[in-house]
């Protein structure tokens, strides 16, 4: 997909907070613009925070990093969004704030004129009703090419919410784990892809399978697979599928071929994992 339209992030803003006190920059589609802006497609990432500290934070590591915050909402009755997040078993466990600010992402304020083109968003955005209807009226504009990033955090998603959205999509991206929580759970991996692959009516439906890679399924029913070659150490895995996402789009937007596409993504997220938190402060990492 060669393209140079214009690339639109919508959703969550929030810190990511450890059980050491340390709170990073977080959010998977502020991650993934983040990293997207590093790689030099400059998204338009649409979200909302709070007039709180937090928020003044977010907006200054935005402006430093070089992304624009035209789109980015502040909400004085709503704080900064956060998640605690614990590991197990090497696993991220996440247990999000309630009505935070990103919450409340307001239509009225969006600068709609400036979204067209390439369009993501997660399924943990659309939780709470304002939001949902902001996205719900963003992703009726039927030029949009539109990637869906599934976000499945109990207890904040209902199947039949996620399908929905994924019924707009051309690119669906999800874990294995989730592949099977929405209902396309047998004994083999290349036919639960197929089935909703074909349900969704989808160009490729990406699923990430964390030590063992990734795989994809094309428009003719063709499957990719990647592997990691190498694995340094790992320090933690918040940031890996959020890694994987914004490389992998950048391939789409820059119309590499899927193999290149997948060895690129799945290289981007094994190195993520070598540092605390999932982004990069350092611009000479996206090197």
């Amino acid at each position: 997909m060669k393209s140079s339209s214009k690339l639109t992030i919508f959703g969550e803003a929030l810190f990511d907070c450890f059980p050491t006190g340390e709170n990073v920059l977080g959010g998977a589609p502020f991650n993934v613009a983040w990293h997207l802006q590093a790689l030099g497609d400059y998204p338009l990432f649409i979200s909302r925070v709070g007039k709180d500290e937090l928020g003044d934070i977010i907006l200054s590591e935005m402006t430093s990093w070089g992304m624009t915050t035209k789109a980015i909402q502040q909400d004085s009755e709503h704080q900064t969004g956060r998640v605690d997040i614990r590991i197990e078993n090497d696993e991220p466990i996440y247990t999000f704030a309630e009505d935070n600010a990103w919450d409340f992402i307001d239509l009225s304020e969006i600068p709609t004129q400036d979204i067209s083109g390439f369009f993501y968003h997660g399924t943990l955005v659309a939780r709470r009703d304002i939001a949902n209807r902001t996205l719900e009226k963003l992703t009726e504009n039927p030029s949009l090419d539109i990637f869906v990033d599934v976000n499945l955090r109990s207890p904040w998603w209902q199947k039949e919410a996620v399908y929905h959205w994924l019924e707009q999509a051309r690119w669906v991206k999800l874990n294995e784990s989730e592949l099977y929580e929405l209902g396309f759970h047998s004994a083999d991996l290349h036919q639960d892809m197929t089935r909703m692959h074909t349900h969704f009516h989808l160009d490729q439906l990406i699923v990430t399978r964390g030590e063992k890679g990734a795989i994809v399924r094309d428009t003719d029913g063709v499957f990719h697979q990647v592997a990691p070659s190498y694995q340094e150490q790992v320090v933690d895995t918040v940031g890996a599928g959020d890694a994987f996402t914004a490389m992998y789009i950048h391939g789409l937007l820059a119309g590499w071929d899927i193999e290149e596409t997948l060895e690129k993504a799945q290289a981007f997220a094994c190195r993520v994992v070598t540092q605390r938190g999932a982004i990069s402060k350092d611009p000479d990492f996206y090197k």
